[in-house]
């Protein structure tokens, strides 16, 4: 069985079976230059430029994935935020306090500026790039920045049923595959992660749409998610 092939560039080798239920993007996805990570923008062939009416506040992409968090736009968020920032968007209590834990003591040392650890546990966001894990998606950088082809790859790799949005078993395969060797830190949190994207983000019909998706890649679903919740409380 020959490789499949882009012009040229063949993208299945016939000895790796894992290139043909993964299949690498061949086709143009709509966007110029999708290999440019983009450093304030989560782009895609419908968004080109992100989210409309969106205010990054000159973070970046990663930085305005947990923004939603700094609840006083202090650019820290501590724990109490981020307790606030679950239960808002409808986590119950424990789950709010287990979020809290989790993420505070995993991540709040990395982005300090000093090398004496706070017993507050704050997250700077400034430095949130020094906290992202292995194992992941690679959407964002090292820099913090969003790549748009590495989103693309999602859907072009793991979506089998729907290719615009994905069910929880696909996204559990993602998280499976992303699996860097000796990193269980990673596999659990991305997990994890991955896990209460789907909880939040899910429709009826039990798929997370890639809209959703890429809004929580900048965090501008948060925002949404708490609105409408707001609203039916009114």
């Amino acid at each position: 069985m020959a490789g499949e092939q882009d012009g040229d560039v063949e993208t299945t080798a016939p000895k790796a079976p894992v290139t043909y239920s993964r299949p690498a993007i061949t086709d143009d996805i709509g966007l110029e230059k999708p290999y440019v990570p983009r450093a304030m923008e989560a782009v895609d062939a419908d968004h080109p430029h992100g989210t409309t009416g969106y205010n990054n506040n000159g973070y970046t992409v990663l930085q305005q994935h947990i923004a939603f968090f700094d609840r006083n736009h202090d650019g820290v968020i501590y724990p109490w935020e981020t307790f606030q920032g679950f239960h808002a968007l409808g986590f119950n209590y424990i789950m709010s306090t287990i979020g809290m834990l989790f993420i505070h003591s995993a991540q709040s040392y990395p982005t300090l500026d000093s090398w004496i650890p706070s017993l507050w546990f704050p997250i700077y966001i400034k430095n949130i790039h020094r906290a992202k894990h292995g194992s992941d998606s690679e959407v964002y950088d090292t820099e913090g920045r969003f790549l748009p082809y590495k989103f693309e790859e999602i859907f072009s790799k793991f979506a089998k049923i729907d290719k615009t949005r994905m069910t929880f078993w696909e996204l559990m395969e993602m998280t499976a595959a992303n699996r860097n060797v000796a990193d269980p830190f990673g596999w659990i949190a991305c997990k994890g992660e991955w896990s209460v994207t789907y909880w939040l983000l899910k429709d009826k019909e039990g798929f997370v749409s890639k809209e959703a998706i890429r809004g929580m890649f900048d965090g501008s679903i948060f925002e949404k998610v708490e609105k409408m919740r707001k609203a039916k409380t009114q």
